[in-house]
């Protein structure tokens, strides 16, 4: 047997193309951050507006070191970002990012068009099994 592997057949054309490493490493950082759902709850907020980290905490009903937590998680995470007010750097006002949910859209779009496909197949397959009963 030769050293090398025979070539696989390649995926149809109409198949997305695999999400590079880069963005696949974003959906994943993505999808743990919003695996707690506290930090699910904080994104949602974010997504009416920016607030500051003690009103994020008082409306989700949590302490503010805990609170505190999830923000940096949600930061590290690339999902918020962090500002400060001219009058007040003790002041922390959260802001949700776009790309990473714009992202995430994208993932969900695509596996959802890869279901439908799948379901359509299954069925018209299901409808030449029943007319070949007939």
């Amino acid at each position: 047997m030769s050293g090398s592997a025979s070539a696989a057949p390649s995926d149809p054309p109409s198949d997305p193309p695999a999400d590079p490493p880069a963005s696949s490493a974003r959906l994943d950082d993505t999808l743990a951050a919003l695996a707690d759902p506290v930090r699910r709850r904080a994104v949602e907020l974010l997504a009416e507006r920016p607030r500051r980290a003690g009103e994020l905490a008082q409306e989700l009903s949590t302490t503010a070191p805990t609170m505190s937590k999830h923000l940096r998680v949600l930061r590290q995470r690339g999902l918020v970002t962090e500002t400060h007010p001219e009058f007040d750097a003790r002041v922390r006002i959260y802001a949700l990012r776009s790309a990473p949910m714009t992202e995430l859209k994208t993932w969900l779009d695509r596996a959802e068009r890869g279901w439908a496909q799948q379901l359509t197949a299954f069925a018209e397959h299901l409808g030449r099994q029943q007319e070949s009963e007939r």
